[in-house]
């Protein structure tokens, strides 16, 4: 079965070029006009993917990406016509997986959509490779790592993370004690779906403290190396 992208996006002619190109690869497109048509319909469809414009009529892309947070760890995609450093953070802020800045590569976007509906279906960044002992429970005090099902356990609960959030904390917590540059963080992560801006991982590093950090001001797992990057390390005394 075909996967199936949502597009919600204003202008007619750029919702039908994507829809073509995705279309054409071989996804069941759904579209949407405004903020207001794309809940709607991700609200009724459960798409597997939503690409999402952020300046929308009646409801606008980050209001409706949060609504969909609330309810799904989807990937989302954003796209923006806004060339503002912050507008794009912003995005990632409140949960968008990447983005694309308008005008794009329709050949981009479908390419993109790929990369990322591969990586939820092999259950992390490098599932596909990973020998046994990768693929397993990684278990330290407090928190549960399953890659297989890119499900997360903090104190026993279960935490809802997005897919670039998880492959952060995957990619980390499989090397502890090793320190990642946050441009080394945005290859293996992102790998060439992302235009190099750094500053996207740490916008998703604080996002993923607030979600696994009993304490996110004090980390127990996730910690800055100053000038570097970060270092994923248990220290038992931090978050108490």
């Amino acid at each position: 079965m075909s996967d199936t992208v949502l597009v919600v996006e204003d202008e007619a002619n750029i919702r039908d070029v994507c829809r073509r190109y995705l279309e054409r690869d071989g996804y069941r497109v759904l579209l949407a006009a405004d903020g207001e048509e794309g809940w709607a319909t991700f609200a009724k469809q459960t798409p597997d993917l939503v690409v999402l414009d952020l300046m929308l009529p009646r409801l606008d892309g980050w209001e409706l990406c949060e609504r969909i947070r609330q309810q799904s760890d989807v990937p989302i995609i954003m796209l923006t016509a806004r060339t503002e450093e912050r507008d794009r953070l912003m995005g990632l802020t409140i949960g968008a997986d990447d983005y694309l800045v308008k005008p794009f590569s329709p050949r981009e976007l479908a390419l993109r959509v790929g990369i990322i509906l591969r990586r939820v279906k092999r259950g992390g960044a490098e599932g596909e490779t990973a020998g046994k002992a990768e693929t397993g429970l990684l278990e330290f005090t407090g928190l549960t790592i399953d890659p297989q099902t890119r499900r997360i356990w903090v104190q026993g609960e279960a935490v809802e993370l997005t897919l670039k959030e998880f492959e952060v904390l995957h990619v980390m917590a499989k090397r502890p004690g090793q320190v990642f540059s946050r441009m080394q963080l945005l290859d293996l992560v992102w790998e060439s779906e992302h235009s190099g801006d750094a500053n996207a991982v740490t916008v998703l590093v604080s996002r993923l403290r607030e979600k696994v950090e009993p304490n996110p001001t004090n980390p127990r797992y996730i910690h800055t190396v100053w000038g570097i990057g970060y270092r994923f390390e248990v220290h038992e005394e931090s978050g108490r």
